[in-house]
This record gives structure tokens, C-alpha cells and sequence, in this order.
């Protein structure tokens, strides 16, 4: 029996995210754009510069980002290598109690402040309680990240709309699953005049039953549940022990593994 561990949610082989920081007003023409294309994604936010000219306020976070996820991108957006490891354990601890105060669901991610980390950083990231965290190193693929905390985009939002073509394009002959991963921030389409690449990238790509539109977060936690799926030795039993549903192929077709469930093939 011929198992493969390439599926998303409801057997689908490709996923899409998106992920901007610094949580700036120009959020909301954003969000209200990605929600029009049916796009969910992530926004890292600085909880210290909440309230300050230019930036979100705090009572905004809440309904703002209902269906996206709110993530660290820790209190002062200081460049984490250059601080001592006190002081970057406490920017991004402060910075998840803040905003898990403002939204009430556990933080377990962030991005990284100029895309700015090394090994140490990374450590005390994993210290910190984070299951992800996202650089700004665009590696022009469609693969998973070999680590959640140093978690690679796919491109910068400038050539997401080139991106976009050549997903969608993407054949199922290409083994494992394909994810779209699109970084940026919501100011630059306002200061360089570019909000229409929200529209072509939505018109594209938004909408579409072979994809799956998630969250950062959402990714994360569906992966770990594929990872911790147990496998009998004869390749005829699959027990999930996570509490949500995970799909796999078996002899090449999808199929589900209902959370907290053995199933026999």
C-alpha cells in the first residue's frame, strides 16, 4: 500500500499565504482587498507603535483581522542581532502579551524585524515559545520551509503577480505539496502607487477550488499534524493523534484521516 504524505486540507496539493508587517493604516485597504479575493494571511505587528501616527490602533487590531492571523513582529522593530539576549527574548515576549491581549487566541509566530537574524536569535526565537518565524529571503519556489524558524517566502509582492502565472500553472506531476508564499508591506502599494497588483494578484488567483487559503499559523499547525500521523508497519493503518483531520494519498488518491481516528486500509 503506496502512502504519501502530499496532501492539504480536503486533498488539495496547493496552498496559498500571505504575510505583512508593521501593522501601518494602510492595512485596512489591504485586508479589505484580500477578503474581496477570499486571500487569508498573516500580519506581524509592532505592539509598541500601536497608536502612532501612521499605525494601527489598538482597538482596530481585533475586528480589522477577524478571519487572518495576528502575529510578532516584536514591541520596537529593533534589529534582533544586535541586541543582548534579554532584550530580545523580552521584545518579542512583550510583544505576544500585548497582542494575544488585544485578540485573545495564543501568538506562536513572527517575522523577523529588516528580515534580521542568526543562530543565536533563532535559538532564543524557540525559547520564546514560536513554532514559526519569517524572513525576507525570497527563494522563488513553491516548497515547505526545512525550518518553520527560518521560514523563507516564495517572493517579495512586487512580482507576486508573475509568481501567480507559473502557480497556477503548476502540475500535479511535480511531487509533494506547492506552497505560495507572498511577503510585504501594505505602505509600499500606497507610496509607490501599486495597489492595482492587489486586484491582478486577486483576479488571478483568488477564488480557486485547487487551492487552499491559509494562514500562516494554519500551515504550520497542518503540517505538524501530518508529521505526527503513525503509520503501521504493513503501510494498512493510519492513526491521527491530533485533533484535526489530515489527508494523505494512498495509491494516489486523497484521503482523509479524521482528527483522533485509526483508519484501516
Amino acid at each position: 500500500m503506496r502512502i504519501q504524505l502530499n496532501r492539504f486540507p480536503n486533498g488539495l496539493s496547493k496552498a496559498l499565504t500571505v504575510s505583512f508587517d508593521d501593522g501601518r493604516d494602510y492595512d485596512h485597504k489591504l485586508v479589505q482587498k484580500l477578503n474581496q479575493y477570499g486571500i487569508r494571511g498573516t500580519f506581524h505587528l509592532n505592539s509598541g507603535k500601536l497608536g502612532e501616527a501612521g499605525h494601527l490602533k489598538k482597538e482596530e487590531i481585533e475586528p480589522l483581522f477577524r478571519g487572518h492571523e495576528v502575529s510578532v513582529h516584536t514591541v520596537h522593530h529593533p534589529s534582533l542581532p544586535e541586541l543582548p539576549a534579554e532584550q530580545v527574548m523580552e521584545q518579542i515576549r512583550k510583544d505576544r502579551l500585548a497582542l494575544e491581549e488585544l485578540i485573545r487566541y495564543p501568538v506562536k509566530g513572527m517575522s523577523y524585524p529588516y528580515g534580521a537574524y542568526n543562530t543565536e536569535v533563532v535559538a532564543l526565537v524557540k525559547a520564546a515559545g514560536m513554532e514559526y518565524a519569517r524572513t525576507v529571503n525570497s527563494h522563488g519556489s513553491f516548497h515547505l520551509p526545512e525550518d518553520w524558524l527560518r521560514w523563507h517566502p516564495t517572493c517579495h509582492h512586487k512580482e507576486m503577480v508573475d509568481y501567480a502565472d507559473r502557480f497556477i500553472e503548476r502540475k500535479s506531476r511535480h511531487t509533494g505539496v506547492s506552497l505560495f508564499y507572498v511577503w510585504g508591506h501594505s505602505y509600499e502599494f500606497e507610496e509607490e502607487g501599486q495597489w492595482d497588483l492587489v486586484d491582478r494578484f486577486g483576479e488571478k488567483i483568488g477564488g480557486r477550488s485547487d487551492i487552499w487559503y491559509a494562514t500562516n499559523a494554519e500551515i504550520v499547525s497542518y503540517c505538524q499534524a501530518v508529521e505526527r500521523l503513525r503509520v503501521s508497519a504493513d503501510n494498512r493503518i493510519l492513526h491521527n493523534p491530533s485533533a484535526q483531520s489530515v489527508w494523505v494519498s494512498v495509491e494516489g488518491a486523497a484521503t482523509e484521516v479524521p482528527g483522533g481516528q485509526m483508519l484501516l486500509l
